[in-house]
């Protein structure tokens, strides 16, 4: 017979922030297995919107401080969700360095949120998910709504209660809450060959494009084209009605 599976808590978890760096808010929704909703929300006056959204995940787990069992978090920074699951732990091997020297930023957060995971430990384990924002998912607008009203020092009233009398449809969650995958890098461009100009019908080769730039700016009928290699230079120079033994090199 298989064990019953159990019923996570749920934790949506949001920041905001207007300026970046400028005033900033954070928000959490708490729905527990027994149909328990809480809501939490809190302001900063000078602070950046990855902090908020740091805030707001550490604040929700630390709420749950004693609470048994799984608790997926649902946020849609992945910038949250990379650094807990990966970035972290190199960064915290090397004194808080990027892999390139610097600073990492918001050690005291990372910190903080680390210590709150670890304190779960393996029995109540934290699954983390991926929801777009601003895409109608009910739990996220929600703390979206909360972290902005934060931040604008707006009133705000927090519900907690039954999640029978519970308004929104904290449930309905996306079946795919899966990190996107970086985008691909820019390919490279090609390093070009050559650059062709002729300016009052003499042409000539150059290995760089501000030497080209230099000769044919403000020449009436100038011409110039970047050649990507031997073959293409000969046929850029055709093009012109040039022979490449004319080429000024």
């Amino acid at each position: 017979m298989k064990p019953t599976k159990t019923i996570p808590t749920i934790v949506f978890a949001d920041g905001a922030c207007s300026g970046n760096p400028g005033p900033g808010g954070w928000g959490v929704v708490i729905a527990t297995p027994d149909g328990k909703i809480r809501e939490l929300g809190g302001g900063a006056k000078d602070t950046t919107n990855n902090r908020m959204e740091l805030a707001a995940t550490i604040r929700g787990l630390s709420d749950l401080e004693g609470t048994a069992g799984e608790v997926a978090v649902y946020t849609d920074s992945v910038y949250v969700i990379r650094g807990i699951t990966q970035w972290c732990w190199a960064w915290r091997s090397r004194d808080w360095k990027t892999a390139e020297g610097g600073e990492v930023a918001n050690p005291d957060l990372w910190k903080n949120l680390i210590a709150v995971v670890a304190q779960r430990g393996k029995l109540n384990p934290i699954s983390w998910h991926y929801v777009r924002g601003h895409s109608g998912i009910p739990g996220n607008e929600r703390v979206d709504a909360i972290a902005v009203a934060f931040s604008r020092g707006e009133r705000i009233a927090l519900y907690s209660g039954s999640l029978l009398q519970y308004d929104v449809a904290i449930h309905d969650i996306p079946e795919d809450t899966s990190v996107p995958e970086p985008r691909p890098a820019a390919a490279k461009k090609e390093k070009a060959y050559s650059y062709l100009s002729v300016v009052n019908g003499v042409p000539m080769r150059h290995t760089t494009w501000p030497e080209c730039e230099a000769r044919v700016k403000g020449r009436p009928g100038a011409k110039f084209k970047k050649a990507m290699n031997e073959h293409n230079e000969g046929e850029i120079l055709k093009s012109w009605g040039i022979s490449p033994d004319k080429l000024a090199k």
